[in-house]
């Protein structure tokens, strides 16, 4: 006969914790479900099978721990009266069907780390610090999904507001990763549908307008007419906002990995990295003109343009994003002292080469060829980021009204 015990399983985590979960033993071969909650070792009864009352949630955790403990036992119960032999694997498996036991956080984690093993180390650095902020409002506690209600995502709002102080954007984003985990975890058939909390007459994630502001054709002329020392980081600095504003507002990831042999016939023939879409673009007389500043530092072909690439293992994603990274910190400090200099009353970072090209095209080019440009899959983002730089229509009928 098959035995179902609670079981503090010796595998520590990184808090020094271990995992609390339901021993399966058959024939002298065990098999574990996990419960998704962890503690310290000296909060467990062993001989008792329950939490110590040391431990702040005992009275909860055990509750949860009989309910998954009863559960298990009647489904084995169900099982055995059955003709077919069965193993320790094959209870689990039809106990797995009945409790779903994995906890937000535990699948957080596998979430987080198959980010790292995709090599998406940029969306890793984003989401880790959003799913520390649920975790903490949940006092470093493990939540199962079906827990996670509209009460509860609306006071992790209200938290994040006014604990936190974060933006409505930053705010949305949070709520967004949460999604994230629990459609997962519905894929998994970890959590039920009926427990998903977003949606309409639920939490309805909808990310607020912000204002992007562009340079305009002066202030880039202004820009373009700077002299700063051959070699200083403000010359550099500039040289590689002006490269990804005159390639129609290119990603500074992408510039920074741009190759000598990507130019042929006076073309640029680069593979974006953000969706691996590839592009032919003209090369313009004023790029000609910047990267002729750099052939000196060529040692081959294959040699990256600009050197903060130099030497680094494209192999190595993890590598790669953090010089990536580095690199554009540097730019925006020193494009910061460059919009000192001239007096701009505007932001001057890399991204902002993005919005000065959409803010300069405006309405002049056609909204399909814009797509392209931007290397955008599809057309509403493109219409949706565009309508962000086009006052023409709304300029005119403001003066229509009040023009007399």
């Amino acid at each position: 006969m098959a035995s179902v015990k609670i079981f503090l399983r010796k595998k520590i985590n990184a808090k020094g914790e271990y995992p609390l979960t339901i021993r399966i033993t058959k024939n002298r071969k065990s098999s574990y479900m996990y419960t998704g909650q962890y503690i310290n070792e000296k909060h467990f009864d062993a001989k008792n099978q329950r939490v110590k009352k040391s431990h702040p949630n005992s009275t909860r955790l055990n509750n949860l721990l009989l309910k998954k403990l009863a559960e298990a036992n009647d489904k084995l119960l169900a099982l055995e009266t059955e003709d077919n032999p069965i193993t320790a694997q094959v209870v689990k498996k039809h106990v797995k069907k009945e409790i779903n036991s994995t906890g937000f956080f535990e699948l957080a984690d596998t979430y987080l780390k198959d980010l790292q093993k995709l090599g998406k180390h940029n969306r890793f650095s984003s989401d880790k610090p959003r799913i520390n902020h649920f975790r903490r409002f949940l006092n470093n506690r493990e939540i199962l999904f079906s827990e996670i209600d509209v009460s509860l995502l609306k006071k992790f709002q209200i938290y994040l507001k006014d604990k936190r102080g974060v933006s409505q954007r930053s705010i949305v984003n949070n709520l967004v990763v949460i999604r994230t985990i629990f459609n997962i975890a519905i894929r998994q058939s970890i959590v039920e549908r009926k427990y998903y909390p977003f949606g309409k007459g639920k939490i309805v994630i909808k990310f607020p307008e912000s204002v992007k502001l562009g340079l305009t054709v002066d202030e880039v002329k202004i820009l373009e007419n700077l002299e700063y020392e051959l070699g200083s980081m403000k010359w550099h600095s500039l040289n590689v906002w002006l490269t990804s504003f005159y390639f129609a507002g290119m990603r500074v990831s992408d510039v920074l990995l741009l190759k000598w042999s990507d130019l042929k016939d006076g073309r640029l023939n680069y593979k974006m990295g953000k969706n691996d879409k590839v592009l032919s673009l003209k090369v313009p007389n004023k790029v000609k003109y910047i990267l002729s500043q750099y052939e000196d530092t060529k040692t081959s072909d294959n040699d990256y343009i600009f050197p903060e690439m130099k030497g680094v293992d494209l192999g190595d994603t993890k590598q790669v994003f953090l010089k990536r990274t580095a690199a554009n910190k540097k730019f925006n400090k020193y494009l910061k002292r460059i919009a000192e200099d001239i007096e701009l009353d505007k932001p001057l970072t890399m991204h902002i080469s993005r919005h000065s090209f959409a803010n300069i095209s405006g309405d002049k080019i056609p909204i399909q060829m814009l797509q392209k440009l931007y290397r955008h899959s599809n057309l509403t983002t493109t219409i949706n980021y565009q309508n962000n730089f086009i006052y023409k229509d709304a300029d005119e009928a403001l003066d229509a009204v009040i023009d007399f």
